[in-house]
This record gives C-alpha cells, sequence and structure tokens, in this order.
C-alpha cells in the first residue's frame, strides 16, 4: 500500500440561484444544487486526487479505504512534492446586515427586471442583464486533526446596454458583486447608467495613439494590479518559469510610491477565511514600496520558491487548489485626482476596462479601456473611445509616477486551470509618465 505522508478533504455544500433577462425576456432564472468533495492524498512522491460528489463523510475502515483509493493514484506519481509547514485557521467570516436569501426568487426577478427596464431609454437597441447568487457551506479537514468550516454569500449583477446609430454600435455596462451583504433594490438606476454611457459613446471619437501621459482610473489600474502584476507573482507560474518576475526579488521596479498587495482577508469579493489547503490567509506585499517583495503561494510552491507565505490555495468545489489570486490591488499614493490631471497636463484618462491580454512570461499586456477623456492644458476634455493601453510590465511599473489616494475595488471573476474563482481587484488614479496607448483617431 502507498505511503501517505498528508492528506486532506475539502467539502462544499450549497445553492446558486441564477436570473438571465434577455431584452425585457425572463430567459431563465432558477437555483442548482451543489454538493461536491475533494480528497487529496500525498503519497510517497506526488499527489493522488478524487473528487466525489454528494460526499457523506465515511467513518472508521470505509474512510480508510478512500485514502487507500486515493493513495493508489498518488503511487502513479513521478515527481516528489514537499509541503512547507504553515499556521492554518479560519478567520470570522463578515456578518450579514440583510441576507439575499430572504428575498424570494420571483422578487429578484422582478427587481433585476426593473434594472433592465431603467437601461431601455432612446437609443439602445438591446439590454442584458444578469444575477447570480451563491450560498456555499465549505468543511474542511486534514491528516493533523485539523477541522474548520464556514459559510459564505456572494452574489451580484450586471447589465449591459448596447446603443446604436447608423451602424455604429457602443456598449455601456455596471456590474456589481458583494460577499454577505447584496440587495437588488439598492441598483435599480444602475442600468440607466449603463445606457447612458452607451448612447454618450456614439458622440465619442478615437483618440490619436502614440506615447502620451495616461491616468489610469481605478477600474483600468486595479485590471492592471491583477492581470499584469498578480498573475507574474503566483509562485507555480514562477516555478515554471512562466513569469517576467522570476529573477527581480529586492530589485527596485516601480517607484517608492508604489505598492501592490494580495490580500484574502480583506472583507471584499475575493475574501476566503482560510484557504483551499487549510492555511491562513493575510496580506502579501507583492511590491512593496517599488521592490519586489513576496510571491503568492500554497504550501507546495513555498516549500520549492520561498519569498513569501501561503495562504493563496484557491478552489471550485471539488476541484484541487490552484495558486489563485484574492484581492489584488495598489496601496492609495498621496496624491488628490485634481493634483494628478493637472500634473498629466496633456493626455489622455482611462477608464474602465473590456478586456485584454498579457503574457507574464514575456512581460507584455494589451488591455482596452471602456472608455476615457482627453487631458488638455491639465484639464479634462472632450470624451473618446475605442482606446487601449500596451506595454512592457516592468517599463510601465517604472512609468507610475504619482498614485491618488481614492481606492476603490472592483469585482470580478478570474479563470486558471480551467476554474473560475471570485475576485477584486483596484488601485487608485495613477499617473503613468508616456505610456503607449492605442487609438485610431487623427487630428
Amino acid at each position: 500500500m502507498e505511503e501517505i505522508r498528508y492528506f486532506d478533504v475539502r467539502h462544499v455544500t450549497g445553492t446558486v440561484t441564477h436570473v438571465d433577462i434577455d431584452n425585457a425576456r425572463v430567459e431563465s432564472a432558477g437555483t442548482s444544487y451543489v454538493d461536491r468533495a475533494i480528497l487529496r492524498v500525498l503519497g510517497s512522491r506526488g499527489w493522488g486526487i478524487l473528487a466525489v460528489d454528494s460526499y457523506s463523510r465515511p467513518k472508521g475502515r470505509d474512510f480508510e479505504v478512500l485514502l487507500e483509493q486515493a493513495g493508489s493514484l498518488a503511487s502513479l506519481t513521478n515527481q516528489k512534492v514537499l509541503l512547507a509547514k504553515v499556521p492554518g485557521g479560519c478567520i470570522p467570516v463578515p456578518g450579514m446586515k440583510e441576507d439575499p436569501a430572504d428575498v424570494d426568487l420571483e422578487e429578484k426577478q422582478d427587481l433585476l427586471s426593473g434594472i433592465e427596464k431603467s437601461a431601455r431609454i432612446d437609443g439602445i437597441k438591446s439590454t442584458r442583464a444578469s444575477y447570480i447568487e451563491r450560498n456555499e457551506e465549505v468543511r474542511f479537514e486534514n491528516l493533523y486533526g485539523d477541522e474548520y468550516s464556514y459559510s459564505i454569500c456572494r452574489s451580484g449583477f450586471s447589465i449591459v446596454a448596447v446603443a446604436e446609430r447608423g451602424g455604429d454600435m457602443q456598449m455601456g455596462y455596471v456590474r456589481n458583486h458583494a460577499i454577505q451583504d447584496f440587495n437588488l433594490r439598492h441598483h435599480q438606476d444602475d442600468g440607466n447608467t449603463a445606457a447612458m454611457r452607451a448612447v454618450a459613446l456614439l458622440d465619442a471619437r478615437p483618440p490619436r495613439g502614440g506615447t502620451m501621459h495616461a491616468i489610469l482610473d481605478p477600474e483600468l489600474a486595479g485590471v492592471f494590479a491583477h492581470e499584469a502584476v498578480g498573475h507574474a507573482s503566483e509562485a507555480d507560474l514562477v516555478q515554471e518559469g512562466g513569469s517576467v518576475l522570476a529573477d527581480t526579488m529586492g530589485q527596485q521596479i516601480a517607484s517608492e510610491s508604489v505598492t501592490i498587495v494580495d490580500d484574502p482577508s480583506l472583507p471584499e469579493f475575493g475574501f476566503e477565511p482560510l484557504d483551499a489547503e487549510g492555511s491562513h490567509v493575510g496580506r502579501t506585499e507583492i511590491i512593496k514600496k517599488g521592490k519586489v517583495n513576496a510571491f503568492l503561494h500554497n504550501r507546495e510552491t513555498l516549500a520549492a520558491v520561498g519569498f513569501g507565505h501561503a495562504g493563496n490555495a484557491r478552489a471550485m468545489a471539488g476541484e484541487p487548489p490552484q495558486v489563485r489570486m484574492s484581492n489584488t490591488y495598489i496601496e492609495n499614493g498621496d496624491s488628490s485626482f485634481d493634483e494628478i490631471v493637472s500634473e498629466c497636463r496633456s493626455g489622455i484618462l482611462l477608464k474602465g476596462s473590456r478586456g485584454g491580454q498579457v503574457d507574464p512570461g514575456r512581460g507584455i499586456f494589451q488591455f482596452n479601456a471602456e472608455y476615457g477623456y482627453a487631458i488638455e492644458h491639465g484639464e479634462r476634455g472632450a470624451m473618446v473611445r475605442d482606446v487601449s493601453l500596451s506595454g512592457e510590465i516592468l517599463r510601465t511599473l517604472h512609468s507610475i509616477s504619482l498614485c491618488a489616494r481614492d481606492r476603490k475595488m472592483h469585482q470580478g471573476y478570474c479563470g486558471k486551470g480551467g476554474q473560475s474563482v471570485p475576485v477584486s481587484d483596484g488601485a487608485p488614479h495613477v499617473l503613468l509618465i508616456d505610456a503607449v496607448v492605442g487609438g485610431s483617431g487623427t487630428d
């Protein structure tokens, strides 16, 4: 029989409620149930992993048989796995003021319909609204006799409005998600906000691209922190040679005003009271006052790579843990937004995010802003659209000259290795010197 050096079990039960509305028509609405466990056994060399649906903790010999099954899979592995010894523990989950589960499905559908209806203004061609609510009970146990359990609710919505004029189509959107406290009653005007922005973009023009000073709003700067820096700091990528930060530990790669953090204990959308390996969670300063300070780890990468602490193993229900971000953000600086606009003098203010791409190994990125504004003579000017930001990660970090003191977080989901987990990212407004801005406009 295969030697068992370690095992753990993570069992997730709960419900997922969703409502989807497309152009005033309820496309789907309902509740599904989750009951999945993942059993990991570390054999003499590597892992044996079993996913179990409708899991009920076996007792005595029945549990030993389950461990032996996973152990037999572990015996097939070749790579020697070592685990760092780390503290465990579960921090408190924030309490609830309003429980989304107290609002029945029919009322949620009506409330989401109200948001979608508010987006149907003149000039809007189509609308789509979605609501998701996930209530989970998580139980964890391991070889050491550690046992933890907690309950958490994550919920939120998105509304997209598409405007059209003469074949030109523009999109506006609003999304909002939260842990524990969320109520659609407080967002009935958000559809109108998305629609007004989409209509306004019909009158905006693309800017002329080139190298210029650029102000990133908290959403786009947060996307940069997540995509360009956060992924590059995940220690499994570092270990595999897929990160531009691999050989930069202790190096000054940004000004002293730049500190970038990942913190699962922050009560934002990426909050975790303990990680998926039962490790204690806390703040990791990836970049501290401009210097590379730490990587994000699970127990395996901490043993192999070092520089940091464990607590960033995350997983979907019934899936094995991976090194993942949680709440990733650029810390506040000392400047005001007005000071940053004044210092920019001539350039562009980029707002929101419409996706993009990043290669953390080569250290390059390209992000599309939702819209922006020209900066002229130190003041905000005309609205622009179809604008992007691109460049090298390390060079862009060096180009951050000022950070405001108005950090704001935005919520979303992050995909990696076939899994998607809730995250948040954020930043204050930041000023980039000589950024590479894409646009197709002409003078």
